[in-house]
């Protein structure tokens, strides 16, 4: 069987980006993107497959199902923007005040699509099944816990799982593929120092949260640079603080937002049962008192080291071995790691960005695009390897 697909997807490329464009222009936020689960339905439906929709809300699923009996691969696109101003004057940019497509999700719908064409066309190639996921909600780690609670894994029982996020730290034309983890365990947790409330000019007469809180923060820094290896990675941070009324008041309590990134599980676990013991002991030293609240949380994205070996290997087919870098694992996150908890997968990086084009803009930041011939990588390389797959 063949499984060069490069003329399917040249064929396919115009299509491809106009609806990428499409979807940039119109923009939703997690669990609204009912317009963007409209339009992924007409199409995958237009290819004569039986479609859902309604999964975690706003999320569209469809099966292809091959020739002949065999395993099934999953694909996962998620399609939520973000609530960001777009500061870009193209022609395509967001027409939704407030909301834009930031991080490449539009991409990874349109290219999705376009691999559900292809795959259709050629499912008499296929012995198993695929089964095309389109997630809601991945930028509040909502959507994927949902789809799994509604069991999206397990009717058909999911094999094997692929995904890919466009990715601005790549040039466009490589393609990262690492096995282990890739980006990090993310864990949002929230901090109160309570105190006693009175007279600025009287802080004797009070418990002042504020000092504590100072205290807090930088004891909190201890347990990254003093208390993990050196090797392993982690990054905390505060990033919200609050308290006090006016210049003259002692305040009552002061809140904490923050976020803990980890690769480890278990150096993972270790962090946040340490944060509450770290508070109790300076809110003590002080006669404060506290609250920790682990808000929630997502696990690392761990690559399988078989899949991502299989990955890398067809991608060389696509890209060449020149353009398979080292990929260093980000402390970005990603709910695409509730899946690949459930069955064996691989989540790869397809570099997506052109400096010279003005196509460099770090994800999440009100300028970011990229180039759309990494829609053209991520749709062959995702159509060669589940053909290679299900082969």
């Amino acid at each position: 069987m063949s499984v060069d697909v490069t003329e399917d997807v040249r064929a396919r490329r115009e299509e491809m980006v106009s609806l990428r464009r499409d979807l940039h222009a119109h923009p939703e936020t997690a669990f609204r993107e009912e317009r963007t689960a409209r339009l992924v339905a007409e199409r995958l439906a237009a290819f004569g497959l039986e479609v859902s929709t309604g999964s975690a809300r706003t999320g569209v699923t469809a099966v292809i199902q091959g020739n002949a009996p065999g395993p099934t691969l999953m694909l996962r696109a998620d399609m939520d923007a973000l609530p960001i101003q777009e500061t870009s004057d193209r022609p395509y940019a967001s027409r939704n005040p407030g909301v834009m497509h930031a991080c490449g999700h539009d991409g990874h719908t349109a290219a999705l699509v376009t691999v559900a064409s292809i795959l259709a066309e050629r499912r008499n190639d296929l012995n198993g099944r695929v089964l095309l996921v389109f997630q809601p909600a991945e930028e509040i780690m909502g959507g994927a816990s949902l789809m799994i609670e509604e069991g999206v894994m397990t009717d058909p029982p999911v094999d094997r799982v692929l995904g890919f996020h466009l990715w601005n730290g790549l040039p466009v034309g490589q393609v990262g593929v690492k096995p282990g983890a890739i980006f990090a365990a993310v864990d949002e947790i929230e901090l109160v120092v309570k105190g006693t409330g009175g007279h600025g000019a009287m802080p004797h007469q009070t418990v002042d949260p504020i000092p504590v809180a100072a205290q807090v923060i930088s004891a909190l820094q201890s347990l990254i640079s003093r208390e993990k290896h050196y090797a392993e990675g982690a990054v905390l941070t505060i990033g919200r603080i609050q308290g006090g009324t006016a210049f003259n008041i002692i305040a009552t309590e002061v809140e904490m937002k923050g976020t803990l990134r980890t690769f480890d599980e278990g150096l993972r676990r270790q962090i946040l049962a340490r944060i509450p013991e770290v508070m109790a002991g300076i809110c003590a030293a002080f006669n404060a008192e506290f609250e920790f609240r682990h808000l929630q949380g997502c696990p690392a994205v761990m690559n399988d080291p078989e899949v991502a070996d299989f990955v890398r290997r067809v991608a060389t087919k696509v890209v060449g071995e020149a353009n398979l870098p080292a990929v260093v694992p980000s402390t970005v996150g990603d709910d695409m790691a509730l899946f690949q908890l459930r069955a064996p997968g691989c989540y790869f990086l397809v570099g997506s960005s052109n400096a010279d084009a003005g196509l460099d803009a770090p994800h999440h930041s009100s300028g970011f695009d990229f180039d759309e011939d990494a829609l053209m990588v991520a749709a062959e390389t995702l159509s060669r390897a589940t053909l290679e797959y299900l082969g």
